[in-house]
């Protein structure tokens, strides 16, 4: 079961980040091995999702619930190639404009053999889509520095 926590500050608002990280349609244009997105229903502070993830032959559809609160998004697998997965992201403003952000993901493949596989990669594979988030986040509010 691969587990990857992360706290960075970033130099953007809590409200734009939290905005960035809740685009889930967006998702294609900036993040590794995202090839689509879909919301599949809206309710109230919450949405499901289906994301498309590839890696040369591996492809595979995850549905996700995805939870909206102030500062914070949660997101619970729904169905698809896991036995679980756990995501959450929180935004904390800082005084001087800039956003702590706590990151951790959590999940276990139902496949043994393929999360040994996938295992090794793991670490490499949420730095590149953590960074893929900042980058996002530069591109579209400025490469600003606090």
């Amino acid at each position: 079961m691969p587990q990857h926590k992360e706290v960075k500050v970033l130099p953007y608002t809590s409200q734009q980040l939290f905005d960035l990280v809740s685009d889930v349609e967006k998702y294609p244009e900036f993040l590794p091995w995202c090839l689509g997105s879909r919301i599949l229903r809206r309710q109230g502070n919450s949405l499901h999702a289906d994301l498309v993830i590839g890696f040369k032959l591996f492809r595979e559809r995850f549905t996700s619930h995805v939870t909206f609160s102030p500062n914070r998004i949660d997101v619970e697998y729904v169905k698809g190639p896991l036995q679980y997965l756990q995501n959450r992201w929180i935004f904390d403003e800082n005084e001087d404009g800039s956003t702590t952000v706590d990151f951790m993901v959590d999940f276990e493949f139902k496949n043994k053999m393929f999360e040994k596989l996938v295992g090794s990669l793991f670490t490499e594979a949420v730095h590149r889509m953590v960074k893929a988030f900042e980058d996002r986040a530069a591109v579209l509010y400025g490469d600003t520095s606090v």
